[in-house]
């Protein structure tokens, strides 16, 4: 059975209606990156840091799969299917999408400060100061920050060289380490993307560029491999 990969983005998510940074001019609801999303940020002000996130996890629990994470539930009907997502939605586990690495985390999830392995499913609940931790130390979104190293990258490029067919959907490719991991493809491996844009990076012309939003360049891509 051949082995399909996809990397997907927040242009996936966006189908879903939750709000992507980059369209924002480099903002989340008014904060900027480092503010909110990286380790100093989270050193210098918990409290602002915390309360972004839990307005995040309201809206991402909120949120509903669209018709591009349905269509690769349909995938898997016929294909081995792993998805490596740089979202921390779980719009993916939701649709059915049964293999699944998230590179920079959940947001349903919260881990200790201390102990990056001590991790509890928290679903669409707040987390608050005081908030503790099994080992005593204050919880805190179990995301991957701007500063932090991306402990799945590994593990993700392993999935890459596995794969027959390559899909990147929603992602302009921009964020590194996990725009490195298209370098990983066996040679001449038919490679998809799927993006209203072109990438940041310059492709060779053995990708085939679908220019539609995920919720529809996917599911007719989808269509094609199936038939």
């Amino acid at each position: 059975m051949q082995h399909i990969v996809l990397l997907t983005g927040a242009g996936i998510s966006a189908d879903s209606g939750l709000k992507t940074f980059r369209d924002a001019g480099g903002l989340w609801e008014g904060h900027r990156i480092d503010e909110v999303a990286s380790i100093d940020g989270w050193n210098q002000d918990k409290q602002k840091v915390l309360n972004f996130y839990n307005r995040r996890r309201e809206q991402a629990s909120k949120a509903k799969p669209n018709e591009a994470h349905h269509s690769i539930t349909k995938l898997e009907k016929k294909y081995r299917v792993s998805v490596i997502t740089q979202n921390v939605d779980d719009l993916h586990e939701r649709a059915g999408n049964s293999t699944v690495l998230h590179l920079h985390g959940l947001l349903r999830e919260a881990r200790s400060e201390v102990d990056e392995t001590l991790i509890t499913d928290i679903g669409a609940n707040a987390i608050n100061i005081g908030d503790f931790s099994e080992d005593g130390s204050q919880l805190r979104p179990n995301i991957v920050w701007f500063g932090e190293p991306v402990p799945n990258i590994e593990k993700a490029s392993y999935i890459v060289a596995e794969a027959d067919i390559l899909m990147v959907v929603g992602t302009s490719l921009a964020v590194y380490p996990a725009a490195s991991l298209i370098h990983y493809t066996k040679k001449s491996i038919p490679k998809y993307i799927v993006d209203p844009k072109l990438p940041e990076i310059s492709l060779s012309d053995e990708w085939t560029h679908i220019q539609n939003k995920a919720k529809a360049g996917l599911p007719e891509l989808v269509n094609q491999l199936i038939k």
